[in-house]
Protein backbone atom coordinates (compact mmCIF):
# COMPACT_ATOMS: atom_id res chain seq x y z
CA UNK A 1 0.00 0.00 0.00
CA UNK A 2 1.53 3.23 -1.33
CA UNK A 3 2.20 5.81 1.65
CA UNK A 4 1.14 9.21 0.51
CA UNK A 5 3.84 11.53 1.20
CA UNK A 6 4.36 15.83 1.17
CA UNK A 7 5.42 17.25 -2.25
CA UNK A 8 8.24 18.39 -0.05
CA UNK A 9 9.59 15.00 0.57
CA UNK A 10 9.87 13.87 -3.03
CA UNK A 11 13.07 15.14 -3.54
CA UNK A 12 14.08 13.35 -0.45
CA UNK A 13 12.35 9.79 -1.58
CA UNK A 14 13.79 10.56 -4.96
CA UNK A 15 17.10 10.31 -3.88
CA UNK A 16 16.59 7.28 -1.20
CA UNK A 17 15.33 5.42 -4.17
CA UNK A 18 18.28 6.09 -6.35
CA UNK A 19 20.88 5.38 -3.05
CA UNK A 20 19.10 2.05 -2.69
CA UNK A 21 18.66 0.91 -6.48
CA UNK A 22 21.94 2.84 -7.86
CA UNK A 23 19.74 4.49 -10.57
CA UNK A 24 20.24 7.57 -11.54
CA UNK A 25 18.02 10.61 -11.28
CA UNK A 26 18.12 11.00 -14.89
CA UNK A 27 17.34 7.15 -15.41
CA UNK A 28 14.62 7.84 -13.08
CA UNK A 29 13.09 10.59 -14.90
CA UNK A 30 13.07 8.36 -18.25
CA UNK A 31 10.79 6.08 -15.99
CA UNK A 32 8.62 8.59 -15.01
CA UNK A 33 8.25 10.16 -19.27
CA UNK A 34 7.62 6.57 -20.56
CA UNK A 35 4.99 5.48 -17.64
CA UNK A 36 3.71 8.49 -18.81
CA UNK A 37 3.93 7.90 -22.43
CA UNK A 38 2.21 4.61 -22.00
CA UNK A 39 -0.80 6.07 -20.59
CA UNK A 40 -0.83 8.40 -23.27
CA UNK A 41 -0.51 6.04 -26.58
CA UNK A 42 -3.15 3.68 -24.71
CA UNK A 43 -5.53 6.67 -24.79
CA UNK A 44 -7.95 6.04 -28.06
CA UNK A 45 -9.19 9.57 -28.15
CA UNK A 46 -5.69 11.25 -27.99
CA UNK A 47 -4.83 8.98 -31.71
CA UNK A 48 -5.12 11.89 -34.14
CA UNK A 49 -3.57 14.53 -32.21
CA UNK A 50 -0.65 16.51 -31.96
CA UNK A 51 0.96 17.65 -28.43
CA UNK A 52 1.76 21.19 -27.37
CA UNK A 53 4.15 20.44 -24.10
CA UNK A 54 4.74 23.89 -21.91
CA UNK A 55 8.04 23.17 -19.86
CA UNK A 56 9.26 24.90 -16.50
CA UNK A 57 12.93 25.05 -15.14
CA UNK A 58 12.47 22.24 -13.12
CA UNK A 59 12.20 18.82 -13.29
CA UNK A 60 8.67 18.67 -13.99
CA UNK A 61 9.93 20.26 -17.35
CA UNK A 62 12.84 17.71 -17.46
CA UNK A 63 9.92 15.42 -17.24
CA UNK A 64 7.92 17.00 -20.09
CA UNK A 65 11.14 17.73 -22.34
CA UNK A 66 11.72 13.35 -22.04
CA UNK A 67 8.11 13.13 -22.70
CA UNK A 68 8.44 15.51 -25.95
CA UNK A 69 11.80 13.43 -27.37
CA UNK A 70 9.81 10.01 -26.77
CA UNK A 71 6.71 11.24 -28.36
CA UNK A 72 8.32 12.70 -31.33
CA UNK A 73 10.38 8.93 -31.65
CA UNK A 74 7.47 6.83 -31.44
CA UNK A 75 5.74 9.46 -34.48
CA UNK A 76 3.58 11.82 -33.10
CA UNK A 77 3.62 15.76 -33.83
CA UNK A 78 5.12 17.35 -30.82
CA UNK A 79 5.96 21.12 -30.17
CA UNK A 80 7.50 22.30 -26.89
CA UNK A 81 6.43 25.73 -25.35
CA UNK A 82 10.34 27.16 -22.79
CA UNK A 83 8.35 28.70 -20.01
CA UNK A 84 11.78 30.30 -19.15
CA UNK A 85 14.51 32.49 -20.22
CA UNK A 86 17.42 31.19 -19.85
CA UNK A 87 18.28 27.45 -20.76
CA UNK A 88 21.16 27.77 -18.16
CA UNK A 89 19.49 27.36 -15.63
CA UNK A 90 17.31 24.30 -15.73
CA UNK A 91 17.57 21.65 -12.95
CA UNK A 92 20.58 19.39 -14.23
CA UNK A 93 18.25 16.47 -15.47
CA UNK A 94 15.92 18.78 -16.89
CA UNK A 95 19.10 20.12 -18.56
CA UNK A 96 20.36 16.69 -19.58
CA UNK A 97 16.70 16.45 -21.45
CA UNK A 98 16.94 19.76 -23.01
CA UNK A 99 20.39 18.81 -25.06
CA UNK A 100 18.77 15.66 -26.10
CA UNK A 101 15.23 16.76 -27.54
CA UNK A 102 15.20 16.26 -31.44
CA UNK A 103 15.80 18.69 -33.86
CA UNK A 104 12.31 18.04 -35.42
CA UNK A 105 10.74 18.91 -32.04
CA UNK A 106 9.44 22.82 -32.48
CA UNK A 107 10.12 25.28 -29.83
CA UNK A 108 7.89 27.95 -29.60
CA UNK A 109 7.84 31.16 -27.85
CA UNK A 110 4.78 31.82 -25.83
CA UNK A 111 4.27 35.49 -26.23
CA UNK A 112 3.58 34.90 -30.07
CA UNK A 113 1.92 31.73 -29.39
CA UNK A 114 -0.57 30.41 -32.18
CA UNK A 115 -2.25 27.05 -32.63
CA UNK A 116 -4.07 25.20 -35.40
CA UNK A 117 -5.64 21.80 -35.44
CA UNK A 118 -6.59 19.15 -32.90
CA UNK A 119 -4.07 19.36 -29.91
CA UNK A 120 -3.60 18.03 -26.58
CA UNK A 121 -1.72 20.42 -24.00
CA UNK A 122 0.36 18.89 -21.86
CA UNK A 123 1.40 20.71 -18.71
CA UNK A 124 5.20 20.36 -17.37
CA UNK A 125 5.43 23.41 -15.97
CA UNK A 126 5.45 23.65 -12.50
CA UNK A 127 5.51 20.85 -10.58
CA UNK A 128 5.19 20.03 -6.55
CA UNK A 129 7.96 22.35 -6.08
CA UNK A 130 5.52 25.08 -5.80
CA UNK A 131 5.08 26.80 -2.86
CA UNK A 132 3.75 30.71 -1.48
CA UNK A 133 1.76 32.46 -3.92
CA UNK A 134 2.43 32.43 -8.30
CA UNK A 135 4.47 34.74 -9.28
CA UNK A 136 3.16 37.21 -11.63
CA UNK A 137 5.23 36.38 -14.57
CA UNK A 138 2.89 32.46 -14.38
CA UNK A 139 -0.26 34.05 -14.84
CA UNK A 140 -0.51 34.28 -18.18
CA UNK A 141 1.13 30.93 -19.06
CA UNK A 142 -1.03 29.50 -16.39
CA UNK A 143 -4.64 31.73 -17.61
CA UNK A 144 -3.15 30.45 -21.34
CA UNK A 145 -3.42 27.40 -20.47
CA UNK A 146 -6.83 27.44 -19.06
CA UNK A 147 -8.43 28.88 -22.02
CA UNK A 148 -7.44 25.91 -24.25
CA UNK A 149 -9.79 24.06 -26.06
CA UNK A 150 -8.38 21.01 -26.78
CA UNK A 151 -7.75 18.21 -23.69
CA UNK A 152 -5.04 19.92 -21.19
CA UNK A 153 -3.25 17.01 -19.24
CA UNK A 154 -0.90 17.48 -16.23
CA UNK A 155 2.46 15.62 -15.13
CA UNK A 156 2.14 15.09 -11.49
CA UNK A 157 0.47 17.99 -10.66
CA UNK A 158 -1.10 20.64 -12.36
CA UNK A 159 0.64 23.89 -12.00
CA UNK A 160 -0.37 25.93 -9.45
CA UNK A 161 -2.03 23.11 -7.43
CA UNK A 162 -0.15 23.10 -3.97
CA UNK A 163 0.64 19.71 -3.02
CA UNK A 164 -1.56 19.00 0.19
CA UNK A 165 -4.18 22.06 0.89
CA UNK A 166 -7.43 23.17 -0.73
CA UNK A 167 -6.75 25.69 -3.70
CA UNK A 168 -8.44 28.60 -4.31
CA UNK A 169 -6.64 31.00 -6.47
CA UNK A 170 -5.09 30.28 -9.98
CA UNK A 171 -4.04 27.12 -11.50
CA UNK A 172 -4.48 24.27 -14.38
CA UNK A 173 -7.78 22.96 -14.67
CA UNK A 174 -6.64 19.92 -15.65
CA UNK A 175 -9.18 17.03 -17.10
CA UNK A 176 -6.60 14.41 -16.63
CA UNK A 177 -3.85 14.43 -13.85
CA UNK A 178 -0.83 11.84 -14.99
CA UNK A 179 1.00 11.56 -11.22
CA UNK A 180 3.88 9.59 -10.38
CA UNK A 181 4.61 6.83 -7.27
CA UNK A 182 1.85 8.36 -5.17
CA UNK A 183 -1.14 10.70 -4.84
CA UNK A 184 -0.30 13.68 -3.40
CA UNK A 185 -2.65 14.25 -0.95
CA UNK A 186 -4.23 17.59 -2.71
CA UNK A 187 -5.12 15.56 -5.68
CA UNK A 188 -7.41 13.24 -3.48
CA UNK A 189 -9.88 16.13 -1.95
CA UNK A 190 -12.92 16.95 -2.91
CA UNK A 191 -12.19 20.66 -3.06
CA UNK A 192 -9.76 20.06 -5.99
CA UNK A 193 -11.68 18.47 -8.04
CA UNK A 194 -12.12 21.17 -10.57
CA UNK A 195 -8.22 21.37 -11.37
CA UNK A 196 -7.22 17.43 -11.10
CA UNK A 197 -9.65 15.71 -13.53
CA UNK A 198 -9.21 12.56 -14.14
CA UNK A 199 -6.36 11.00 -12.21
CA UNK A 200 -4.20 8.46 -13.04
CA UNK A 201 -1.33 6.69 -11.45
CA UNK A 202 1.97 5.69 -12.96
CA UNK A 203 4.14 3.28 -11.22
CA UNK A 204 7.66 4.62 -11.74
CA UNK A 205 9.38 1.42 -9.78
CA UNK A 206 9.90 3.12 -6.57
CA UNK A 207 9.73 0.64 -3.78
CA UNK A 208 6.83 0.68 -0.70
CA UNK A 209 9.67 -0.12 1.51
CA UNK A 210 12.15 2.53 0.51
CA UNK A 211 8.88 4.95 1.92
CA UNK A 212 8.77 3.68 5.22
CA UNK A 213 11.03 6.07 6.74
CA UNK A 214 9.21 8.92 6.20
CA UNK A 215 6.49 10.04 8.59
CA UNK A 216 2.47 10.00 7.28
CA UNK A 217 -0.23 8.45 8.17
CA UNK A 218 -1.79 8.38 4.97
CA UNK A 219 -1.99 5.38 2.60
CA UNK A 220 -3.24 4.78 -1.19
CA UNK A 221 -5.37 1.56 -1.51
CA UNK A 222 -4.21 0.01 -5.16
CA UNK A 223 -5.21 -3.04 -6.58
CA UNK A 224 -2.63 -5.06 -6.15
CA UNK A 225 -2.65 -4.66 -2.64
CA UNK A 226 -6.15 -6.88 -2.27
CA UNK A 227 -5.51 -10.57 -3.08
CA UNK A 228 -3.21 -11.04 0.00
CA UNK A 229 -6.01 -9.80 2.04
CA UNK A 230 -8.58 -12.51 1.25
CA UNK A 231 -9.23 -15.44 2.97
CA UNK A 232 -8.88 -18.91 1.52
CA UNK A 233 -11.37 -22.10 2.10
CA UNK A 234 -11.04 -25.34 0.71
CA UNK A 235 -13.14 -27.48 -1.04
CA UNK A 236 -14.72 -29.03 1.94
CA UNK A 237 -15.83 -25.87 3.29
CA UNK A 238 -19.60 -25.37 3.88
CA UNK A 239 -22.36 -22.62 4.27
CA UNK A 240 -21.45 -22.33 8.03
CA UNK A 241 -17.17 -21.41 6.89
CA UNK A 242 -18.53 -18.69 5.15
CA UNK A 243 -20.00 -16.98 7.36
CA UNK A 244 -23.66 -16.58 9.16
CA UNK A 245 -24.57 -13.11 9.13
CA UNK A 246 -27.93 -10.86 10.75
CA UNK A 247 -29.19 -7.62 9.10
CA UNK A 248 -31.10 -5.47 11.13
CA UNK A 249 -32.65 -3.02 8.33
CA UNK A 250 -35.56 -2.27 6.71
CA UNK A 251 -39.12 -0.79 7.91
CA UNK A 252 -42.60 -0.05 5.81
CA UNK A 253 -41.17 2.10 2.44
CA UNK A 254 -37.76 1.47 2.95
CA UNK A 255 -37.35 -2.53 2.73
CA UNK A 256 -35.22 -1.89 -0.72
CA UNK A 257 -32.44 -0.70 1.20
CA UNK A 258 -32.36 -4.04 3.30
CA UNK A 259 -32.68 -6.31 0.08
CA UNK A 260 -29.75 -4.56 -1.44
CA UNK A 261 -27.80 -5.05 1.43
CA UNK A 262 -28.86 -8.53 2.09
CA UNK A 263 -28.07 -9.56 -1.91
CA UNK A 264 -24.75 -7.61 -1.88
CA UNK A 265 -24.10 -10.13 0.97
CA UNK A 266 -25.07 -12.95 -0.49
CA UNK A 267 -23.10 -11.81 -3.81
CA UNK A 268 -20.23 -11.45 -1.57
CA UNK A 269 -19.82 -14.79 -0.29
CA UNK A 270 -21.67 -15.35 2.42
CA UNK A 271 -23.28 -18.56 3.64
CA UNK A 272 -26.15 -17.65 5.30
CA UNK A 273 -28.12 -14.08 5.53
CA UNK A 274 -30.85 -13.88 8.14
CA UNK A 275 -33.05 -9.98 7.63
CA UNK A 276 -34.11 -9.01 10.78
CA UNK A 277 -37.38 -6.84 9.86
CA UNK A 278 -40.45 -6.20 11.06
CA UNK A 279 -43.21 -8.64 11.29
CA UNK A 280 -45.48 -6.85 8.81
CA UNK A 281 -42.64 -6.93 5.93
CA UNK A 282 -41.74 -10.41 6.51
CA UNK A 283 -43.70 -11.57 3.11
CA UNK A 284 -40.99 -8.28 0.84
CA UNK A 285 -37.91 -9.90 1.82
CA UNK A 286 -38.59 -13.77 1.67
CA UNK A 287 -40.33 -12.39 -2.08
CA UNK A 288 -37.29 -10.48 -3.00
CA UNK A 289 -34.48 -12.59 -1.90
CA UNK A 290 -35.42 -16.39 -1.34
CA UNK A 291 -32.01 -17.04 -0.30
CA UNK A 292 -32.38 -14.98 2.89
CA UNK A 293 -34.02 -15.99 6.03
CA UNK A 294 -35.86 -13.76 7.80
CA UNK A 295 -36.76 -12.94 11.93
CA UNK A 296 -38.84 -10.24 13.66
CA UNK A 297 -39.20 -9.41 17.52
CA UNK A 298 -36.66 -9.46 20.20
CA UNK A 299 -33.22 -11.13 18.34
CA UNK A 300 -33.10 -14.34 19.95
CA UNK A 301 -29.32 -16.31 19.90
CA UNK A 302 -27.15 -13.55 18.83
CA UNK A 303 -24.47 -15.41 19.71
CA UNK A 304 -25.40 -17.66 16.99
CA UNK A 305 -24.56 -14.73 13.82
CA UNK A 306 -20.74 -14.33 13.07
CA UNK A 307 -21.05 -10.27 12.31
CA UNK A 308 -24.20 -8.23 12.64
CA UNK A 309 -25.02 -5.35 10.14
CA UNK A 310 -27.48 -2.71 11.58
CA UNK A 311 -29.37 0.40 9.74
CA UNK A 312 -30.51 0.01 6.31
CA UNK A 313 -33.56 1.65 5.68
CA UNK A 314 -34.15 0.63 9.36
CA UNK A 315 -35.89 4.28 10.36
CA UNK A 316 -35.34 5.43 13.86
CA UNK A 317 -38.52 5.54 15.94
CA UNK A 318 -38.25 2.95 18.32
CA UNK A 319 -35.30 1.36 17.59
CA UNK A 320 -33.00 2.46 20.65
CA UNK A 321 -33.84 -0.32 22.45
CA UNK A 322 -33.27 -3.00 19.58
CA UNK A 323 -29.90 -1.47 18.90
CA UNK A 324 -29.25 -1.42 22.67
CA UNK A 325 -29.89 -5.06 22.76
CA UNK A 326 -27.65 -5.74 19.94
CA UNK A 327 -24.38 -3.59 21.19
CA UNK A 328 -24.95 -5.11 24.61
CA UNK A 329 -24.85 -9.05 23.28
CA UNK A 330 -23.23 -9.46 20.47
CA UNK A 331 -19.34 -8.74 21.56
CA UNK A 332 -17.25 -9.04 18.35
CA UNK A 333 -17.50 -6.27 15.92
CA UNK A 334 -20.62 -4.95 13.81
CA UNK A 335 -21.33 -2.72 10.87
CA UNK A 336 -23.38 0.37 11.52
CA UNK A 337 -24.68 2.16 8.42
CA UNK A 338 -27.48 4.73 7.74
CA UNK A 339 -29.92 4.44 10.75
CA UNK A 340 -28.03 2.72 12.81
CA UNK A 341 -25.54 5.71 12.67
CA UNK A 342 -28.19 7.99 12.87
CA UNK A 343 -29.52 6.87 16.17
CA UNK A 344 -25.86 7.05 17.67
CA UNK A 345 -25.72 10.96 16.79
CA UNK A 346 -28.91 10.90 18.98
CA UNK A 347 -27.46 9.04 21.47
CA UNK A 348 -24.28 9.17 21.81
CA UNK A 349 -23.93 7.35 24.95
CA UNK A 350 -24.61 4.40 23.02
CA UNK A 351 -21.08 4.59 21.29
CA UNK A 352 -19.74 3.36 24.56
CA UNK A 353 -21.47 -0.02 23.98
CA UNK A 354 -20.31 -0.52 20.32
CA UNK A 355 -17.47 -3.10 20.18
CA UNK A 356 -14.10 -2.18 19.77
CA UNK A 357 -13.08 -2.34 15.94
CA UNK A 358 -16.66 -2.49 14.67
CA UNK A 359 -16.84 -0.46 11.37
CA UNK A 360 -19.30 2.81 10.80
CA UNK A 361 -19.84 3.41 7.60
CA UNK A 362 -21.18 7.60 7.04
CA UNK A 363 -21.23 9.46 3.63
CA UNK A 364 -20.38 13.20 4.68
CA UNK A 365 -24.09 14.26 6.37
CA UNK A 366 -24.23 11.05 8.36
CA UNK A 367 -20.61 12.27 9.60
CA UNK A 368 -21.60 15.76 9.97
CA UNK A 369 -24.32 14.49 12.88
CA UNK A 370 -22.11 11.91 14.57
CA UNK A 371 -18.78 13.30 14.49
CA UNK A 372 -19.52 17.36 13.82
CA UNK A 373 -19.80 19.43 10.73
CA UNK A 374 -16.47 20.33 8.92
CA UNK A 375 -15.36 23.67 7.60
CA UNK A 376 -13.64 21.18 4.41
CA UNK A 377 -12.57 17.72 3.78
CA UNK A 378 -9.01 18.38 5.43
CA UNK A 379 -10.54 19.22 8.99
CA UNK A 380 -13.15 16.51 7.76
CA UNK A 381 -9.92 13.69 7.59
CA UNK A 382 -8.50 15.10 10.67
CA UNK A 383 -11.58 15.06 12.66
CA UNK A 384 -12.41 10.97 11.05
CA UNK A 385 -8.76 9.81 12.73
CA UNK A 386 -9.76 11.80 15.94
CA UNK A 387 -12.90 10.13 16.50
CA UNK A 388 -11.56 6.01 15.34
CA UNK A 389 -8.31 6.65 17.38
CA UNK A 390 -10.73 8.39 20.20
CA UNK A 391 -13.47 5.29 20.35
CA UNK A 392 -11.13 2.36 18.99
CA UNK A 393 -13.42 2.11 15.57
CA UNK A 394 -13.09 2.01 12.18
CA UNK A 395 -14.66 4.75 10.43
CA UNK A 396 -15.43 4.68 6.75
CA UNK A 397 -16.02 8.05 5.06
CA UNK A 398 -17.88 7.40 2.22
CA UNK A 399 -17.93 9.27 -1.36
CA UNK A 400 -14.96 9.72 -4.32
CA UNK A 401 -11.78 8.34 -2.98
CA UNK A 402 -13.37 6.87 0.41
CA UNK A 403 -11.38 6.91 2.93
CA UNK A 404 -10.66 4.25 5.76
CA UNK A 405 -9.73 5.60 8.76
CA UNK A 406 -8.32 3.20 11.24
CA UNK A 407 -8.08 3.15 15.17
CA UNK A 408 -4.25 3.36 15.48
CA UNK A 409 -4.23 6.57 13.38
CA UNK A 410 -3.75 5.85 9.62
CA UNK A 411 -5.83 6.59 7.29
CA UNK A 412 -6.63 5.15 3.81
CA UNK A 413 -7.76 6.57 0.65
CA UNK A 414 -9.52 3.92 -2.02
CA UNK A 415 -8.97 4.41 -5.39
CA UNK A 416 -11.31 2.11 -7.30
CA UNK A 417 -14.81 3.69 -8.08
CA UNK A 418 -16.44 5.97 -10.28
CA UNK A 419 -19.27 9.13 -10.63
CA UNK A 420 -21.86 6.62 -11.63
CA UNK A 421 -22.17 5.10 -8.38
CA UNK A 422 -23.62 7.99 -7.00
CA UNK A 423 -26.81 6.84 -6.49
CA UNK A 424 -29.49 5.50 -3.53
CA UNK A 425 -28.86 2.60 -2.43
CA UNK A 426 -24.90 2.14 -3.57
CA UNK A 427 -24.23 2.36 0.85
CA UNK A 428 -26.86 -0.57 1.36
CA UNK A 429 -24.91 -2.48 -0.70
CA UNK A 430 -21.30 -1.73 0.36
CA UNK A 431 -22.74 -2.50 3.96
CA UNK A 432 -23.83 -5.92 2.87
CA UNK A 433 -20.27 -6.68 1.53
CA UNK A 434 -18.30 -5.30 4.49
CA UNK A 435 -20.41 -7.25 6.89
CA UNK A 436 -19.94 -10.27 4.92
CA UNK A 437 -16.24 -9.95 4.89
CA UNK A 438 -16.80 -9.93 8.63
CA UNK A 439 -18.95 -13.21 8.76
CA UNK A 440 -16.68 -14.96 6.57
CA UNK A 441 -13.72 -14.01 9.46
CA UNK A 442 -12.00 -11.41 8.02
CA UNK A 443 -10.44 -8.98 10.25
CA UNK A 444 -11.85 -6.02 10.99
CA UNK A 445 -9.55 -3.87 8.99
CA UNK A 446 -9.30 -6.66 6.19
CA UNK A 447 -13.12 -6.34 6.22
CA UNK A 448 -13.56 -2.77 5.71
CA UNK A 449 -10.62 -2.69 3.03
CA UNK A 450 -11.36 -4.93 1.16
CA UNK A 451 -15.72 -4.11 0.90
CA UNK A 452 -14.53 -0.76 0.09
CA UNK A 453 -12.00 -1.29 -2.53
CA UNK A 454 -14.34 -4.68 -3.97
CA UNK A 455 -17.60 -2.02 -3.89
CA UNK A 456 -15.87 1.11 -5.98
CA UNK A 457 -14.24 -2.17 -8.70
CA UNK A 458 -17.95 -3.40 -8.96
CA UNK A 459 -18.62 0.42 -9.75
CA UNK A 460 -16.16 0.94 -12.18
CA UNK A 461 -17.41 -2.62 -14.29
CA UNK A 462 -20.75 -1.52 -13.60
CA UNK A 463 -20.57 1.86 -14.95
CA UNK A 464 -18.33 1.11 -18.01
CA UNK A 465 -21.89 -0.29 -18.97
CA UNK A 466 -24.53 1.88 -17.67
CA UNK A 467 -23.10 4.93 -17.05
CA UNK A 468 -25.69 7.02 -16.04
CA UNK A 469 -27.83 4.75 -15.93
CA UNK A 470 -26.39 2.48 -13.29
CA UNK A 471 -28.38 1.57 -10.39
CA UNK A 472 -27.63 0.11 -6.78
CA UNK A 473 -28.95 -3.34 -8.10
CA UNK A 474 -26.18 -3.24 -10.97
CA UNK A 475 -22.99 -3.11 -8.36
CA UNK A 476 -24.41 -6.24 -6.77
CA UNK A 477 -24.38 -8.13 -10.12
CA UNK A 478 -20.75 -7.05 -10.87
CA UNK A 479 -19.47 -8.14 -7.56
CA UNK A 480 -18.56 -11.47 -8.72
CA UNK A 481 -16.55 -10.36 -11.49
CA UNK A 482 -14.35 -8.42 -9.47
CA UNK A 483 -13.37 -12.00 -7.99
CA UNK A 484 -12.79 -12.79 -11.66
CA UNK A 485 -11.05 -9.92 -11.76
CA UNK A 486 -8.29 -9.94 -9.40
CA UNK A 487 -7.75 -13.91 -9.79
CA UNK A 488 -9.97 -14.58 -6.29
CA UNK A 489 -11.07 -17.91 -5.60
Amino acid sequence: MKKILQGAQVKELDAKHISISGQSSQELMEVAALGFVDWYVAQDQFKEYGVLIFVGAGNNGGDGLAIARILTNQGVQVSVVPCFTDPDKLSLDASANWELLPKSVQLLDFNELKYEGDLVLIDCYLGVGLTGTLRESSIPIIDYINEFSGPVVSVDIPSGLPSETIHQGLAVRADYTVTFAFPKLSLLLPENAEYVGELVLVDIGIEEETSKVFDSNFYYLEEKDIPALHKSFHRFSYKGDYGKILIAGGSPGKMGALILCAKSALRTGTGLVTCHIEDSERDIIQTAVPEAMASWGLIANLEFYDSVGIGPGWGQDGRVHLLTQILEEFKSPVVVDADGLNILARSKELLELVPKNSILTPHIGEFSRLVGPAKNHLERLEMAKEFSVTNELILVLKGANTVISLPDGRQIFNSSGTKYMATGGSGDVLTGMITSYLGQGYEPENAAICGVYHHGLAGELAGAKKRKGLIASDLIEAIPETYNLLDIS
